[in-house]
């Protein structure tokens, strides 16, 4: 690209950022409202701090003090290999689905969108009831090599499900077309799931759990995967984020800035398939911590895109790390699915701002 082009680009995001910000954002207060993300930014971080220490001390017998568990070399040696991956686990996959919603919402500018509303989900579960009917194993299990398999078996059936879901829609221009191709998309390829599992009835018990999304099995290997994919999406989606700030302000702008919109969207598809499907082959269904995320963030502050990914993924680590928490202390010794949880905790959210705001109109 030529020099002039270039600084043409720039131009043209920088007009995009400032759009996004004026229509969101008083300009009088544009210091303040930094000042406010950066506090909530902050405020995450450390909510999530504390909530990966509080995951420490809940065990099978309930709460624990960590001074105690600091002097007993067993409990201690239960605290590294067990509990802090999977806390750490829970709030990596919270941060991968925070990312896939807030992407998910910005790509086809509907606040409602969810990936697993695309079919990415019964996809992804697909992708690791296929992979497990033709190399065995299990769902949960714990090795290095186990673990990237499912992963990218998830990944390709939540690609495949995204893009049958775009087919079938003709594109992102219709919501509500969309939807309901990606309502069709899920229940297919979830026919065609529950077939596969058929196939191989030993892995059926394994696969209820795993649709019901559990963080118990989450060890270090698939910590470090989950990290490493939620810091590959997360600079990635931020470096597309201005191309969300041109879509949301409709296609003939953004195709007036020169952006090269499918091989983007193609991008951006891949961001939600990847982040949706590394945390679905990790830790099964978890429902609405991706499209809750979002509208947590939206509750608190006005910004654009690259704001908005940031703090949806920290919203979703939170949001995730609190149900894995309550999950394993409500009915201890036993355990909650932490599916239900989020279900439970998300639906009632997202009701309380439906009765909050106003009805979200939608094109």
């Amino acid at each position: 690209m030529t020099s002039s082009g270039s600084k043409a680009m720039k131009s043209g995001f920088d007009s995009v950022t400032q759009v996004e910000l004026n229509s969101n954002v008083d300009t009088n207060n544009v210091p303040l409202q930094r000042s406010k993300i950066l506090l909530i930014l902050v405020g995450m971080i450390l909510l999530g701090v504390i909530l990966i220490v509080l995951g420490l001390g809940v065990g099978s017998n309930g709460w624990e003090s960590l001074q105690t568990m600091w002097q007993q070399s067993l409990t201690m040696q239960i605290v590294w290999d067990i509990r802090l991956p999977r806390t750490l686990g829970a709030w990596a996959a919270g941060v991968l689905l925070g990312i896939s919603g807030a992407v998910a919402q910005g790509l086809f500018r509907n606040p409602l969108a969810d990936p697993y509303l695309l079919g990415s989900a019964s996809g992804a579960a697909l992708g690791v009831a296929t992979a497990l009917v033709t190399f065995g194993g299990s769902p949960f299990a714990t090795t290095w090599i186990v673990r990237m398999g499912l992963t990218g078996a998830a990944f390709c059936g939540a690609v495949l499900a995204v893009f049958l879901t775009l087919l079938l829609a003709r594109g992102v221009r219709h919501t509500l077309r969309l939807l309901l191709a990606g309502v069709i998309v899920g229940v297919v390829l979830g026919a065609i799931g529950s077939l596969v599992m058929m196939m191989r009835p030993d892995i059926i018990q394994s696969m209820q759990a795993f649709m019901l999304g559990s963080t118990g099995y989450v060890g270090w290997s698939s910590c470090g995967l989950m990290l490493l994919v939620s810091l590959i999406c997360l600079v990635t989606s931020l470096a597309l984020s201005q191309v969300l700030d041109g879509l949301s302000l409709g296609e003939a702008t953004a195709s007036s800035l020169g952006l090269a919109l499918p091989q983007m969207r193609i991008a951006l598809v891949l961001i939600v398939a990847l982040s949706a499907g590394t945390a679905v082959a990790q830790t099964g269904l978890i429902v609405f911590v991706g499209l809750a995320a979002p509208h947590l963030v939206r509750s608190m502050v006005k910004t654009t895109h690259a704001g908005l990914i940031t703090l949806s993924s920290l919203a979703g680590g939170v949001l995730l790390s609190c149900a894995d928490i309550l999950s394993r202390w409500i009915i201890a010794p036993q355990e909650l699915p932490v599916g239900v949880v989020t279900a439970i905790l998300g639906g009632a959210y997202l009701l309380y701002l439906m009765h909050r705001q106003r009805p979200v109109e939608i094109d």
